[in-house]
């Protein structure tokens, strides 16, 4: 055990260049996951970010092929899958049914561009799984600008939508664009799925995108304490993994889903104890 988790090895990586990369682009992702989960899970839109996430290796397969920048197609490929999510699934019932066809027809194309490209499993597998440590200066300046512009778009439609999100026939009577706020909305977790999918994976990108939310709902019911604690639960999960993983030298991914996965468990034993005492 003491050889798995070797803490002179892992100390002495903490210093490395690649690392302080690696930690900032994660704290920033944490905090992307925190703000956009709890708006994620009342909106019932989980299947959404498991779509985009999946239509993000799809834009990014396609800029391998192309010869272009990874980023840039996995944004564009997110962005597109979110847009189409957001205008075709406004209605929570079409929703399912609306994701469902459009995210098997781009992976389909996913698997095409990957097997035309030549290199299909380990690029892959890079994209499913992600590749935090070699994210790279560019890499964190790309999530910094994509973290501002969604905490900016956030700042200006935060309360209309969440009052959209919480009772949207209300909302509607009373004026609130809400087909509006859910394409806008919708952008913001493209840009930010893109962003998650180079780092953690697509196959896990869910863990900070969801689960935080998830997990400080069941503690609490006012929007600004689950945010922040929302915030808190994925900044553990995201920089907690990444230090548990550079010993043992195992993908990073495998050690935030199982930090959020034991945080949203303890939450739910939690609540279920709140609930029982207020009863």
């Amino acid at each position: 055990m003491s050889d798995f988790f070797d803490f002179a090895t892992t100390w002495d990586l903490l210093g490395r260049d690649f690392v302080i990369q690696a930690i900032i682009a994660l704290a920033l992702l944490g905090l992307l996951g925190g703000v956009l989960s709890p708006l994620i899970v009342t909106r019932q839109m989980s299947f959404a970010v498991h779509g985009i996430s999946e239509l993000t290796v799809t834009g990014a397969a396609a800029a391998l092929l192309a010869g272009v920048s990874v980023n840039a197609g996995a944004t564009v490929g997110a962005i597109a899958a979110a847009l189409t999510f957001g205008l075709l699934g406004n209605r929570a019932r079409e929703r399912d049914s609306v994701i469902g066809v459009v995210m098997a027809f781009g992976l389909g194309l996913g698997v095409l561009f990957l097997a035309l490209y030549g290199r299909g499993a380990q690029a892959g597998f890079a994209l499913l799984t992600g590749q935090v440590v070699s994210v790279g200066s560019e890499g964190v300046v790309a999530i910094a600008i994509t973290t501002a512009i969604v905490l900016a778009i956030l700042a200006v439609i935060y309360r209309p939508l969440l009052f959209a999100s919480v009772d949207p026939r209300v909302a509607l009577a009373n004026g609130v664009p809400a087909k509006t706020l859910s394409v806008v909305f919708a952008f913001a977790m493209g840009l930010a799925c893109s962003q998650a999918v180079q780092v953690i994976g697509a196959l896990l990108v869910m863990s900070l995108v969801i689960t935080p939310g998830a997990a400080a709902m069941r503690i609490s019911s006012n929007p600004t304490v689950v945010t922040l604690v929302a915030i808190v639960f994925a900044e553990v999960a995201a920089i907690g993994g990444l230090i548990l993983s550079l010993a043992p030298r195992l993908p990073v991914s495998v050690f935030v889903t199982t930090i959020s996965f034991l945080i949203y468990i303890a939450c739910r034993w939690l609540g279920r104890n709140r609930v029982r005492g207020r009863t």
